[in-house]
């Protein structure tokens, strides 16, 4: 999700500033939030949509994935879906695989082609407004290929929120990773780790990708300011995110996950 990425981030540098993630991390087993038949568990959030409505059967459990589909769309007309499991978490990894589907709507947005993502440590969907394309939160973003240029999947994107990179607090709304550019139709493996310590790390088919701290709301955030705002009221000023919800994105784009795990950190 996202108008433009920012700067490119050189990786090596982003992620060296910090510690490494503890490999001998308290960790719990690994648990299934996705049965691969149904959507139990989890509710949609589309924009202009009340909460719970899945428009148009958006998001759909086929053939053991979730695959985000415009089956029964005649136009997309910004209508930015979300897909929120239950249960919010705090330190945590999430492991999926993913493949970007063919094609788009003829009206998406041409940035929104072959673009979806993971939103972690976001507002739950109760408390997004009626209207409000994205939820406040950190996205792992998700490019598949637009074109021969290259295009490198697993950005990290900050709807409502800012982050630290290399000791940086980062501006920009995009902050492009050095990851592959994926041929669309290839199953991907992506995993996120958040610490308790907050570090996050994000990899794509095993090799980091991401590697940043410290997430806070950011009333100056260009594409979710108002909405961070409110949040920041209802917290009495408190910015420091440490958790949320997971979500899975509906940009216009079709797109399945599956085999949809969560491990427990402590």
């Amino acid at each position: 999700m996202t108008w433009a990425c920012g700067r490119i981030a050189a990786a090596a540098l982003a992620w060296a500033a910090l510690p490494l993630s503890a490999s001998a991390q308290a960790a719990g087993p690994w648990k299934p939030i996705f049965d691969g038949r149904t959507l139990d568990g989890w509710t949609a959030k589309i924009a202009r949509h009340p909460v719970g409505e899945n428009w148009r059967d958006t998001f759909i459990a086929r053939d053991g994935a979730i695959q985000v589909s415009y089956a029964g769309y005649d136009k997309f007309a910004l209508q930015f879906g979300h897909l929120f499991y239950k249960t919010p978490f705090t330190a945590y990894r999430l492991r999926l695989k993913y493949r970007v589907l063919e094609p788009p709507l003829p009206d998406t947005p041409a940035w929104a082609r072959a673009n979806s993502g993971v939103m972690f440590h976001s507002q739950s969907p109760d408390s997004m407004g009626l209207n409000q394309p994205f939820p406040v939160s950190v996205e792992f973003q998700i490019l598949g290929a637009n074109g021969p240029a290259p295009r490198p999947t697993g950005s990290v994107c900050t709807p409502g929120v800012s982050i630290t990179l290399a000791g940086v607090r980062q501006a920009e709304h995009c902050t492009t990773s050095t990851g592959p550019t994926i041929p669309n139709g290839t199953w991907t493996k992506l995993e996120l780790e958040v610490l308790p310590n907050g570090q996050v790390t994000e990899r794509i088919n095993g090799a980091v990708v991401h590697r940043y701290a410290d997430i806070e709301l950011d009333p100056n955030d260009p594409m979710a300011a108002a909405d961070a705002r409110r949040l920041i009221a209802e917290r009495k000023g408190e910015l420091a995110v440490k958790g949320g919800y997971i979500a899975l994105q509906s940009e216009g784009h079709p797109i399945e996950f599956k085999d949809i795990e969560v491990q427990a950190l402590k």
